[in-house]
């Protein structure tokens, strides 16, 4: 059983608030109840017995325990559950957006109204509701690690916002032959991957020769280099095989002429100081292209998309075309799968081909004199 008392102080008098002494598992504790009001204090104490009655976990630091702590242990969880020990790029993002708020809160006072206040303020500063969420989906993940951890007893709820509807962008085929073609010839190459299997340009770029395999027509992705960290391989076509064997060639001039291995497929292939080191990006060079294709603000995300579109319009079953672009859920696949007009156009088509085959199947049936009756429709 547990006992309350209020300890003397270095005056000589006693405190004015109450402590209580409980056990757990044998070991005494004491904790401040915070209050000079003896039966406030006595419910406290009850309410710590009764935790330890049943096994419960006993917090007695929840109210003292701030966000910075969490925080740093959502970023060490991050860090030990991925292979190359670091926080992703958009777990970063989020926490310093979320740092700028909640550093020095304690955790506890985290609470509906404060998030709100959080949401509130995002916005007033231009940030998307789809970036909101992201922020509160983090947020939401260090709370859960936290109570998991014994150091928050209950979960604030975290009500997310209406996104706007996903970008429909997507390149029909003389779009991308003229955006295509305004570009260098390497990243001529980088494109057509993104096209034909919707790969994003990052993975893209960061290709390694070893990853492709031209005498069997195969290109893959290392586990732990895409967004879901599963690997992909994929079959070239004549067309890929070819562009990324003048690709090589490109890559093998600059090994002799610099006197060192590349083993980047993309590397920068001029310039004084980066020559054969990994390409990082050619966002001016895409906008000019696509300025000059006359389809300015094209994003190279729009390729995936592409890819779905094509994959599913060329009827390769959905689980081939998830497995190449690399999506892992069907929702996700369903959403990057976008009709254009010139779709439903070809499906009035069918429906129309399909009527006259119905109608001109009853017109030969009455000629002959049977007609159609319920026995023979």
């Amino acid at each position: 059983m547990g006992s309350l008392y209020r300890p003397t102080l270095k005056s000589g008098k006693p405190s004015a608030r109450y402590w209580v002494k409980y056990y757990v598992n044998g070991r005494a504790v004491r904790e401040s109840t915070r209050t000079d009001d003896k039966d406030a204090a006595k419910r406290f104490l009850k309410t710590k017995e009764g935790a330890a009655a049943i096994g419960a976990p006993i917090l007695p630091r929840i109210d003292r325990i701030r966000y910075d702590e969490v925080a740093g242990d959502l970023r060490t969880h991050y860090k030990t559950a991925r292979d190359d020990h670091a926080v992703p790029r958009w777990a970063k993002v989020a926490l310093g957006s979320l740092d700028g708020t909640f550093t020095g809160h304690r955790l506890v006072a985290i609470t509906p109204t404060l998030i709100t206040d959080y949401v509130h303020r995002r916005q007033a500063g231009g940030a998307a509701n789809g970036t909101v969420n992201r922020e509160l989906a983090v947020l939401g993940r260090m709370l859960r690690l936290a109570y998991e951890h014994g150091k928050l007893a209950r979960l604030p709820v975290i009500r997310k916002l209406k996104e706007a509807a996903p970008r429909d962008g997507f390149f029909e085929r003389a779009q991308y032959e003229a955006v295509r073609r305004r570009l260098k010839p390497d990243l001529q190459a980088a494109v057509a991957i993104a096209f034909r299997f919707g790969w994003r340009m990052q993975e893209i770029l960061g290709l390694e020769r070893r990853q492709l395999d031209l005498e069997a027509g195969a290109l893959r992705l290392d586990p732990g280099t895409t967004k879901n960290d599963e690997g992909r391989l994929v079959y070239l076509t004549p067309e890929l095989a070819r562009l990324l064997a003048e690709q090589l060639d490109r890559v093998r001039a600059v090994e002799r002429k610099t006197g060192r291995i590349i083993p980047f497929l993309f590397p920068y292939l001029s310039g004084r100081r980066r020559t054969g080191q990994r390409r990082r990006d050619f966002r001016k060079a895409w906008a000019k292209a696509c300025e000059k294709a006359q389809v300015p603000g094209r994003l190279r995300h729009d390729f995936r998309r592409t890819a779905v579109r094509n994959l599913v319009n060329a009827g390769v079953p959905e689980k081939v075309a998830m497995t190449i672009t690399g999506h892992r859920t069907r929702s996700v696949f369903d959403r990057y799968h976008i009709v254009s007009p010139a779709d439903l156009q070809a499906a009035s088509r069918r429906l129309a081909e399909a009527d006259g085959h119905v109608s001109g199947h009853v017109r030969a049936a009455a000629l002959d004199g049977r007609g159609v009756t319920a026995e023979n429709a």
